[in-house]
């Protein structure tokens, strides 16, 4: 509670400051000063309540013995001013259904929202995922790239149907990441993810070494169409449920313990040499598990064939599997979706201000000094080269 209080506080100061800064200027002189460009003086102040993410705050508007002054921060709207806008926005990105934005909208103290108001400023909310989708991307290279796909139900003629929803992250060559694409599809087949790769490509996106994204047959052949040369990581943890899922229940256990031991090996030989070894083991009990473990072999140690400071990031999918979660826990609130747009709306503007959260954070997904390695490592490693050939 006090931290809240205290945020409040300063949220206050700040907007005080503003006013009385712009006040100064519009007057020619500060409080109590007296300048030779002086065109008017304050006249007392007027009450003014503004409503925040930090709750109502009160503020002062100084008067003015000739003219007016209304301060740019406090821009005046109809019944509904900029504070509320924002509000009725948040809520639509919170997954609030629009007659519950009406009941919040009446809580604030408004008098109710039309749908054709919401739609109008969801309309202001498009148009920034708009831009975010479809903003250049060649100003850096990307030399990881995560694909990954959740799924939301969606309203549409009538039925309701399971949409896939894939998302597009990666690194940068300076080590920090960045939310890369969006978009909803009716299902993951080779021609959806083809679409959305060639989107990407067509807005710069280059540089690419490694894809990393579970075995999905049409996500495996559009990485292949799209990044001809580019290594394909695997993911390790879907391919180890994959792997459990041959294995009798009573020996899950020890199966799951003996398969993580590849990957704490130091360096990619050892790595290679451990995964024939557990392969050999679980083959003895278990002859079915040898033939699928040579098959997946080079695409599971992909990720060995890049610096060791990169591997626990770049074996597996988990870190966009994260955020799918965040999405997934948002659009819980909305249930069903009326149509494709509201998806895009929702997701594109959490993905807008995580890719904002990651670009002020001080800490980078991988430092500036390991992702020098990638320069040093040579073209000639074994790695998962996808090209046409493979599909």
């Amino acid at each position: 509670m006090f931290s809240r209080l205290l945020v409040r506080e300063s949220v206050r100061l700040v907007l005080q400051e503003l006013i009385e800064a712009e006040a100064t200027a519009v007057i020619g002189a500060a409080r109590y000063e007296r300048t030779p460009d002086r065109v008017t003086e304050r006249n007392g102040v007027r009450p003014r309540e503004l409503m925040t993410k930090a709750g109502t705050v009160e503020l002062a508007v100084p008067k003015l013995r000739q003219g007016s002054f209304f301060p740019s921060v406090l821009e005046p709207r109809r019944r509904i001013d900029q504070a509320l806008y924002a509000v009725v926005m948040e809520a639509w990105v919170n997954g609030v259904s629009t007659r519950n934005v009406d009941n919040l909208v009446v809580a604030l103290g408004g008098t109710g929202i039309s749908k054709s108001e919401v739609s109008r400023i969801c309309a202001g909310l498009d148009e920034e995922v708009g831009r975010f989708r479809t903003r250049r991307l060649d100003q850096i290279a990307y030399p990881y790239v995560f694909l990954d796909a959740t799924y939301l139900h969606v309203r549409g003629g009538g039925l309701v149907t399971s949409k896939a929803v894939v998302v597009a992250t990666g690194v940068t060559g300076d080590g920090r990441r960045e939310i890369l694409g969006l978009d909803v599809g009716d299902s993951e087949d080779e021609v959806f993810w083809r679409k959305f790769l060639t989107h990407l490509k067509s807005r710069g996106l280059a540089g690419v070494r490694l894809v990393i994204s579970d075995q999905h047959a049409g996500l495996v052949a559009a990485i292949g169409r799209s990044f001809q040369g580019a290594a394909h990581q695997r993911c390790r943890v879907h391919f180890a449920r994959n792997l459990l899922a041959m294995v009798p229940k009573n020996q899950m256990d020890m199966v799951a313990a003996l398969f993580r031991t590849i990957f704490a090996q130091p360096d990619a030989a050892t790595v290679a040499a451990c995964w024939e070894q557990v392969r050999d083991q679980l083959a003895a009990r278990l002859p079915k598990i040898g033939p699928y473990m040579d098959d997946a072999k080079t695409e599971v140690l992909a990720f060995a064939g890049f610096p060791r400071a990169h591997w626990r990031k770049i074996w597996s999918t988990n870190p966009l599997e994260r955020l799918n979660k965040e999405i997934k826990r948002r659009a819980r609130v909305v249930g069903i979706f009326p149509n494709e747009a509201s998806v895009i709306r929702l997701v594109g503007m959490i993905l807008t201000d995580t890719n904002d959260e990651w670009t002020i954070d001080e800490r980078r997904y991988l430092s500036e000094g390991s992702m020098a390695l990638l320069t040093t490592t040579s073209d000639n490693q074994t790695v998962a080269a996808i090209t046409g050939s493979d599909l």
